[in-house]
C-alpha cells in the first residue's frame, strides 16, 4: 500500500467519522484488526516495546524496525509506524529505514529523555525528513506538551503544531490534549489533519471528530486492554483446575 492511499483516508471525511487507526503490537494483532475491516493501522512504540519485553522508550532501533516490518508483511492495508523521536538518526537514514520496513507513515515525537525539544530545531529536522521522503511518507508530528505538563499547554501546542505544519507534516498529534482544547487546535491547523488519543471513558470517536479530530489512535491502550482480559482468563484457567475450563 502507498502513502497516497493512507493520506487519502484522512481527506473528505464527515466531521463525525474520523479515521480510526488501531494499534497492533505484533503480526497476529495486526491481522485481527485487518480482518475486522480497519482500512489502516498505526503501530504504537510502547505496545511494540511491551511485546518485545522492553520498557517504553528502551527498544533498540533495529528491533523496532524489525517488528514494524513483520507487522507490515502480515497485512495488506497501509501501516504507519510510531518511531518515537527517530532514534537520533539523520533524516535521510531514518527515511530509508522506514522504507525498508514497508511502513508508509511515521509518527515522530518532539520530546526525549531530556524533556521537550526546542520546537524550531525540531521543526527544522521534520523539514529534513519531509525533504528526504517527499510524498512517499505520511508524516505525523506528535506534540508532547500535555504529557510533559508544559505551562500554558494549549498555547504551546498551537505554536508547536503550527511550526510542524509549516515544516511539512501531514498530520499533527497533540497527544493527550483535553477534548476541550481540540476546537482551538482544529482552528489553528485549518484543513491539516488532527490526531487525537482515544482513552477509556473519554468521548466517542464521533464526538472527538465533531470537536476537530481527523484521526483517532490509541497508543498502547489496546494492548493494555487485551492484557487485562488475558490476565483475567489466565486467573480463571488456573482456578478452574482442569483442561475443560
Amino acid at each position: 500500500m502507498s502513502a497516497g492511499a493512507l493520506r487519502a483516508l484522512h481527506r473528505g471525511r464527515p466531521a463525525d467519522d474520523p479515521l480510526v487507526l488501531p494499534g497492533p503490537w505484533d503480526a497476529a494483532s495486526a491481522r485481527a484488526f485487518e480482518a475486522a475491516g480497519h482500512p489502516a493501522l498505526a503501530t504504537p512504540s510502547a505496545g511494540v516495546a511491551a511485546s518485545l519485553g522492553y520498557e517504553d522508550g528502551a527498544t533498540p532501533p533495529a528491533e523496532m524496525f524489525a517488528a514494524v516490518a513483520r507487522i507490515v508483511r502480515s497485512v495488506s492495508v497501509p501501516v504507519t509506524a510510531d518511531l518515537e523521536g527517530g532514534y537520533g538518526l539523520p533524516a535521510v537514514e531514518l527515511v530509508e529505514r522506514v522504507r525498508e520496513s514497508g511502513a508508509v507513515g511515521v509518527n515522530l515525537e518532539d520530546s526525549g529523555p531530556g524533556g521537550l525539544r526546542d520546537p524550531r530545531a525540531h521543526a527544522e529536522w521534520l523539514a529534513e525528513v519531509r525533504a528526504a521522503a517527499g510524498p512517499e511518507l505520511v508524516l505525523n508530528a506528535r506534540v508532547d506538551v500535555y504529557i510533559r505538563r508544559a505551562p500554558e499547554a494549549l498555547e504551546a501546542a498551537v505554536a508547536r503544531a503550527t511550526l510542524y505544519a509549516e515544516a511539512g507534516a501531514d498530520c499533527v498529534y497533540p497527544i493527550a490534549a483535553p477534548p476541550a482544547d481540540l476546537p482551538a487546535l482544529r482552528a489553528a491547523l485549518g484543513d491539516l489533519p488532527l490526531n487525537a488519543l482515544a482513552v477509556p471513558g473519554g468521548p466517542s470517536f464521533a464526538e472527538l471528530g465533531r470537536l476537530g479530530a481527523t484521526r483517532i489512535t490509541f497508543g498502547d491502550g489496546l494492548l493494555r486492554r487485551t492484557l487485562d482480559e488475558l490476565t483475567a482468563f489466565a486467573t480463571k484457567l488456573r482456578e478452574a483446575g482442569g483442561p475443560g475450563a
